[in-house]
């Protein structure tokens, strides 16, 4: 005779729920409520964030003389290569 048929479905629910109170009351037991601590779990979250951030690398300052010139270095270089030696040298327009 299963279970079923003798009517202790409502026992094995019981015990169930039981079990799962018990397990819950088990975790919950070590959480504290307290609300003065300096930090919470959201504060530790966002400095874990800010720390992965990706920071690109420092590009080093040009005069705009120097910006100039390597553009007329670079349109020079280009006129000249007609006969596309080099094609990948950073000249293309």
């Amino acid at each position: 005779m299963s279970k079923r048929e003798s009517g202790h479905e409502s026992d094995d629910e019981f015990d169930d729920k039981e079990l799962i109170d018990a397990e819950f009351h088990s975790m919950v037991e070590g959480l504290s409520l307290d609300e003065s601590a300096p930090t919470t779990y959201l504060d530790e979250l966002d400095a874990i964030n800010r720390s992965n951030k990706f920071s690109p690398p420092a590009i080093p300052k040009r005069s705009l003389i120097d910006q100039i010139k390597d553009s007329l270095n670079a349109m020079v270089r280009w006129k000249n290569n007609r006969n596309n030696q080099h094609p990948d040298d950073g000249a293309a327009l």
